[in-house]
Formats: C-alpha cells, sequence, structure tokens
C-alpha cells in the first residue's frame, strides 16, 4: 500500500503529563495503520518521550521526528511577572530537530527553560533561540502561538516584525508558518492572515493538527484527562479544556487532512520536505563512561590493583605488592579479619608470637588468604573483560570525594555483592563473610551495565552532584526522574470528582476494583 503524502509535524503524547493522551504504543500502531512513513512528537516544553519515541517508531518502521513545543516568554526569561494571571507570560513555538546538533540544542533549550525561565511554564526566550539555532526546524505553531496571537490581537505588524525575526534568525527555509482547521472561526481567520503573510515574505506554510488523542472517540477521555490536570469538573464553563474543540484533535489521516486543507496543497506537500529535512539518530547500545585519567605511571587497570590493594590492608590488615596487575599477598597483621579465618585458641595464640611475613605462611592462614585473593582475582578479571575498569574508578573516586567532606554515604542493592566494591569502601558489606555472589551484580554471561546505588546525605546531594561535574564534565552528568502513573481506584476517585460525584459515590465504586496491582481499566 502507498505511503501516506502527509505527516503529522504536531503531536501532543502522554508526557504532555495530563494533557496529552496518546499513549506511544497504540500512537505509533495507529499512524501504522494509517501508512505514515514518518512522524513527529512536540510535547508541551518537555523531551521525556523522545526516546521511548524514537525505539517505538523505528521498531515499526516509522521515520522519528523529534521536536518540542516550547514556551516563548514575551521578553526575557528572567521576567517573572504577570498582569494576566499568567495568561501573558508565555506563547508556544514548534520546534523539530533537523540533525543531532539541532537535538543538543534542543535539549539545551529545555533544559534552560526549566533552570532560568521557568514561572508557570519553562520558557524559552528570543536570545536563547538565537544562541542555540543551529539544526533546528522552526513552526509558529497553534493559535497560542506568538504570531497567530498577535493576528488574533489585531497587531499584524507586530506579526510581521516576528516572521522577519524568525526568518533573520533561522532562516526562510527552516520557518514554517503553521495552519491548522479544528472547525474554529479564529483558526480561519489567522489562516487568512498566514496565507497572505507567507507570499510576502517568501516562508512556505505547513499543514498540521495539533495532535492529543489518537482516536476521534477519545475526545471525551481527553477532555476528562485535561479536568484531572487543572483540578475542574466537566461542569464548569471555564474549564480549560473547553479550548479543545470535541472530536478534533485525533490523529487524523492524510486523506482528511487533504480534505480538510485542499485549498492550499502545498502546506500538506511541504509536510513531507520537512519531514526529509529531519534525520535524528541515536546510538543505542554503546557505553559513554566519563574517563578516569588514573595518576601516572599507573594505567586504569593497574590503578584499580593499587587501590584494591589499599583496601585489602584496611579491611584484612593484608599487605599485598602491586605488580603490574598482579596483587602478590606478602603479610597480614591480624588474621581474625579475614572472613573465612578460624583455628582453635592454641593455634591461634602461637600465630600471634609470629611476625606479620611469617603468619601469612601458616597453612590455615594461607588457605583463607588464598580464597580472598581468588574471588578478588576472578572478580577483577570479569570487570576487565566486560570493560568496566574506569566505571568502578569513578564510583570510588566520588564515594571517596563525598566521604572526604564528611557526607555519609553507602551503596545499597546488589553493589553489596563484589568483593571489589568492599574493598574501595563503596559499600560496608564484606560479600564473602555473607555468601554474597559477585554474578548477581556483573554476569560474565549476561553483560550488562552494572548499577551501583548509593545514598547520600540527602541534605548534602547537591555538593556531590556538583563535584562531578566539576571533575567529569557536565556534558557526563544527568539527573533521571520516574514517571508515577495513575491507578485504577486513584483513577476511579479523579474520575468521580472530575464528574461531579459525591465522594462517597466514587469511593465505593473505586473499592469494587481488586487491589491487584497488574490490574487495569484497559
Amino acid at each position: 500500500m502507498a505511503k501516506a503524502q502527509f505527516v503529522h509535524l504536531h503531536v501532543h503524547t502522554e508526557y504532555s503529563l495530563l494533557d496529552g493522551a496518546c499513549r506511544l504504543d497504540r500512537l505509533i500502531e495507529k499512524a501504522r495503520a494509517l501508512n505514515f512513513n514518518a512522524l513527529a512528537i512536540t510535547d508541551h516544553g518537555v523531551l521525556y518521550g523522545v526516546i521511548d519515541f524514537y525505539k517505538a517508531a523505528k521498531a515499526a518502521g516509522i521515520k522519528p521526528i523529534i521536536g518540542c513545543e516550547v514556551y516563548l516568554a514575551p521578553g526575557s526569561r528572567f521576567d517573572k511577572k504577570t498582569q494576566a494571571g499568567g495568561k501573558d507570560v508565555y506563547t508556544h513555538l514548534v520546534l523539530l530537530a533537523a540533525n543531532n546538533t539541532g537535538y543538543k540544542n534542543l535539549v539545551k533549550l529545555v533544559t534552560a527553560a526549566h533552570l532560568e525561565g521557568y514561572y508557570y511554564k519553562p520558557r524559552v526566550d528570543k536570545e536563547l533561540l538565537e544562541e542555540y539555532r543551529e539544526g533546528l526546524i522552526v513552526l509558529s505553531a497553534c493559535l497560542a502561538g506568538e504570531i497567530p496571537d498577535l493576528i488574533l490581537k489585531g497587531q499584524v505588524d507586530a506579526a510581521k516584525e516576528r516572521i522577519a525575526w524568525y526568518c533573520d534568525v533561522f532562516g526562510h527555509e527552516n520557518f514554517y508558518l503553521e495552519l491548522q482547521d479544528h472547525d474554529e472561526e479564529e483558526q480561519r481567520v489567522v489562516n487568512r492572515y498566514l496565507i497572505q503573510l507567507a507570499k510576502e515574505f517568501g516562508v512556505k506554510l505547513v499543514a498540521t493538527n495539533d495532535v492529543h488523542y489518537v482516536e476521534k472517540e477519545h475526545s471525551f477521555a481527553h477532555d476528562c484527562l485535561v479536568c484531572i490536570g487543572t483540578q475542574t469538573t466537566l461542569e464548569d464553563p471555564n474549564r480549560l479544556s473547553l479550548r479543545y474543540k470535541p472530536g478534533q484533535y485525533h490523529l487524523r489521516s492524510a486523506e482528511e487532512m487533504w480534505e480538510l486543507f485542499k485549498e492550499v496543497p502545498d502546506a500538506l506537500k511541504n509536510t513531507l520536505e520537512v519531514a526529509e529535512k529531519c534525520n535524528v539518530e541515536f546510538e543505542f547500545g554503546k557505553l559513554k563512561y566519563p574517563a578516569f585519567h588514573p595518576p601516572a605511571p599507573y594505567t586504569p587497570s593497574e590503578y584499580l590493583r593499587v587501590l584494591v590493594a589499599e583496601g585489602l590492608y584496611k579491611r584484612y590488615t593484608l599487605r599485598v605488592r602491586v605488580e603490574g596487575t598482579k596483587l602478590i599477598p606478602e603479610s597480614i597483621e591480624d588474621p581474625t579479619k579475614l572472613p573465612t579465618w578460624k583455628e582453635p585458641t592454641e593455634v591461634a595464640e602461637r600465630i600471634w608470637g609470629l611476625s606479620p611475613s611469617q603468619r601469612i605462611e601458616e597453612a590455615s592462614v594461607q588457605k583463607a588468604v588464598e580464597q580472598v585473593m581468588e574471588r578478588l582475582n576472578h572478580e577483577l578479571d570479569i570487570i576487565e573483560k566486560t570493560g568496566f575498569v574506569s566505571y568502578f574508578l569513578v564510583i570510588a573516586d566520588v564515594v571517596r570525594a563525598a566521604r572526604s567532606r564528611s557526607i555519609g554515604c553507602s551503596a545499597r542493592g546488589s553493589a553489596a555483592g563484589p568483593l571489589v566494591t568492599y574493598l574501595l569502601e563503596i559499600s560496608r558489606v564484606d560479600p564473602i563473610r555473607y555468601n554474597l555472589l559477585f554474578e548477581r551484580f556483573l554476569n560474565p554471561e549476561r553483560v550488562s551495565p552494572p548499577d551501583i546505588d548509593i545514598d547520600f546525605d540527602d541534605d548534602r546531594r547537591g555538593e556531590v552532584i556538583e563535584y562531578v561535574r566539576q571533575k567529569y564534565g557536565r556534558e557526563c552528568v544527568a539527573q533521571i526522574i520516574t514517571f508515577g502513573t495513575l491507578g485504577p481506584k486513584a483513577v476511579v476517585r479523579d474520575l468521580g470528582r472530575v464528574m461531579n460525584f459525591t465522594y462517597a459515590e466514587a469511593d465505593r465504586l473505586a473499592k469494587l476494583i481488586p487491589a491487584d496491582p497488574s490490574m487495569t481499566l484497559a
């Protein structure tokens, strides 16, 4: 079957939290059913869903277009004041990444919006757009966009100034005026002006549908979702969801879009042009850890052994000599520190009369030392073969830096399994003494990145993060989040409130749902 002659360039997924109702799996499934060969993601002010979207689209044979509908401050992003209850502090703008440079700039824009421009919403400004313009394609957005908003206010000359600015900064070839038709009179007015302005400035048009849900029938569910997010009810005449005309914001087929915009076919054809321009490629499966540079003259493997040798003395009073990548035990001060050494009292008393170098020659002590060294060499061998030497050195460095600042920290979970983490003082549990498995942490038969979870003092973890940024580079440091989802009982209670049920009614319905963590309402 022939591919659709249209590409959706303005799509909000479930990651436009409590606004977008497009589940990624269902969105991609529908796009494939409609024979789209490309599809964009343009969530409100965030890039949360980009990776999941990219993977899902690629798996379905659909070209992913990475973008974001950013919030644009009217002046400086640092201005934090309003005269209209927050309605005048931002407009919308759609940014699409044409290449990997554009994607990196998009990440920088969204980050700066959250860290510097957050006021009601994460906002960028013209200064940031000019600084990070490379590799980006710009669409003028919906009715909430800067240019449509000025047109509706009768400020057409100001709208022309904005168009000229975008053309100067991004180039005529990278700026498109966006037409939408959700059966609203305001859009018809704006579209007439945009078609004229496109001719006047020599810029191209694109048609979009501002997708917020997958199927037309999902309109009511989307209305409820927005009410949940804005703490309003379906009976509220001023609720935000009223700006979405029912049954208009779904993933339309190419045929529907051609019917809507048959008078401006170039706006439809240009969506294919934009899709051709957008070529972001992500590389997965390749580990990119920050580099650890050991002091001269050591290699990373040699330096790891130096640190482990220090740990052997601290933990077990066992002194070893490091020769390249070899660890050679020489003496031990207190054999009782060894996790497997046990001797009758009279034998132990005799051993205390020997020198440290003589003690290690005793058969029982030698056996206990060998058990430690065999385990250690086994772990070091696997760590080297799997390429995680620098990883352990970095983690050990971070932990030492924290403790040198009197910041409490300790590893937990499977990170307590390796003897190496115990000797590097990353963890505090002797895995030999407590029969913990190294393979639970790093299995040579199933190589996956090691995961060391470390708890730091809540009130001082920021210092640790800043240390890592300063030493290993800000580009090597990221923070992660976890998304919470609404459980079945919570959904029913929220919907009860949205539909003006009494609390008792909604609670009674919620209690009818079994307390099963795997339960869904789908």
